[in-house]
């Protein structure tokens, strides 16, 4: 995968009635497990959704997931916070990055929808998914096939690197 790919990954809130293929979904749920972890206690669960009516009851529960009325496919990525109570928001904030830049490189659109740490979105996903309370949920992802295109960008700030120890000059 070259770096192109990263710079041309971009929010997509827009989709075709395409669904993401079985393969496709593998590959995006590899490349989430492939992220690094924290002592490599990889605490991250992954809850997929396909179905139609599940789509609509995420945008519903969501407050910026309306794009989910359109998108043919979601991954809710969850933490064991158990496992690793230390990082395991740095843990599934890798694995959710994977898989939006594996969806760029399979040619789908993705977007990331925050929930930790918003209360009220957390209960309101884990109502609509079924995930025990003892489960935290960081990110849902849109999916699907995009019906707009965005250019690849970089937004690369000089202004934001200090060499050698932090300098304002």
């Amino acid at each position: 995968m070259s770096i192109d790919i990263i710079l041309s990954r971009r929010s997509i809130r827009r989709y075709t009635a395409e669904r993401v293929s079985d393969a496709d979904m593998v590959r995006l749920l590899e490349a989430g497990m492939a992220a690094p972890s924290s002592r490599n206690l990889k605490p991250w669960h992954f809850v997929t959704v396909t179905s139609r009516e599940t789509l609509d009851r995420l945008a519903e529960a969501h407050p910026y997931g309306k794009m989910l009325f359109e998108a043919t496919a979601a991954i809710a990525v969850c933490g064991q916070i158990d496992i690793s109570p230390d990082f395991w928001i740095q843990d599934c904030s890798a694995a959710t990055e994977n898989i939006l830049v594996a969806a760029a490189a399979l040619g789908l659109g993705s977007c990331w929808l925050g929930c930790h740490p918003r209360e009220e979105r957390v209960a309101a996903i884990k109502a609509v998914l079924g995930i025990p309370a003892d489960i935290g949920i960081l990110s849902l992802i849109a999916l699907g096939h995009p019906a707009e295109e965005k250019e690849a960008r970089t937004q690369y700030d000089e202004s934001r690197i200090h060499r050698e120890g932090w300098r304002n000059d």
